[in-house]
C-alpha cells in the first residue's frame, strides 16, 4: 500500500514539507510505503476545459501534472498539503487540482484522500475545506484526525513547536493507515467498490 503526499508550497523544504514528513513518517511507522511529490516553483497553468486529456489520458501541458497522474494510478491514498496564501490554497496547488483531477473519477475513486494546510496565522480551515472539495466530487474517502489538518508557523522550526499541529498530522497518518488496511482487508474478504451508476448531468435552465 502506497501513499502519495502531495506538497502543492514552492518551497521544497518549507512549513508544508514538514508537516507532510510528519505525516509520511508516522504511516512508515505503520508499514505504508510513502513518496512526497514536489509541485515546485515553476508555474503551474489552469485546465482550460479543452478535453484533450479525456482523449489522450495525459494533460497536453507535459509538466508535472502528468508526472503526478502516472504515479497516481498506483496509489492507494493522497495527501494534498498547501500553504495558506489570502485564506486559500496556493494557486499553483488550485491549478494542479483542477487539471488532475479533471475528468478522472475512475482514477480517484475509491482511493483515500486528506488535505493538510500550514499557515502563520489564519485561513487554514477555508483551505482545508477547498481541497476537501475534489474528494467529495469523486466518490474519495476523507480521512480525518483529531482536529482539522492544520499546523501553525512561519518557518519550519516554528512548525515543528506546534506539538498540537504535529500531533494531528500524525493521527492523521495513523488514521490512514487503518482505512487503508481495512479496505485491503475487505478486498481480501470479497468486498468491492460500490457499483456506481451511470452519471446524470443536470442543469438549472427550465
Amino acid at each position: 500500500m502506497k501513499v502519495l503526499l502531495v506538497n502543492g508550497s514552492p518551497k521544497a523544504n518549507g512549513c508544508t514539507y514538514t508537516a507532510l514528513c510528519e505525516v509520511a513518517g508516522e504511516l512508515n511507522k505503520n508499514g505504508i510505503e510513502t513518496e512526497i511529490f514536489q509541485i515546485g516553483a515553476d508555474p503551474v497553468a489552469g485546465c482550460i476545459g479543452c478535453n484533450a486529456c479525456l482523449k489522450s489520458g495525459k494533460c497536453f501541458r507535459n509538466d508535472v501534472v502528468n508526472e503526478f497522474l502516472d504515479k497516481a494510478k498506483d496509489a492507494d491514498g493522497f495527501v494534498f498539503g498547501s500553504p495558506v496564501h489570502f485564506a486559500s490554497a496556493s494557486g499553483a496547488l488550485t491549478s494542479f487540482l483542477d487539471r488532475a483531477f479533471y475528468g478522472r473519477g475512475n482514477l480517484f475513486a475509491g482511493k483515500l484522500g486528506a488535505s493538510v494546510a500550514s499557515c502563520r496565522r489564519g485561513g487554514a480551515s477555508a483551505t482545508f475545506d477547498q481541497i476537501n472539495k475534489y474528494f467529495t466530487i469523486s466518490n474519495m474517502p476523507i480521512v480525518s484526525s483529531q482536529y482539522w489538518n492544520q499546523v501553525h508557523g512561519n518557518t519550519p522550526d516554528e512548525v515543528r513547536k506546534d506539538e498540537e499541529g504535529m500531533q494531528t498530522m500524525r493521527t492523521l497518518a495513523t488514521n490512514m493507515a487503518w482505512l487503508l488496511k481495512c479496505i485491503e482487508a475487505g478486498k481480501n474478504a470479497g468486498i468491492e467498490l460500490p457499483q456506481r451508476e451511470a452519471a446524470i448531468k443536470t442543469n438549472f435552465i427550465r
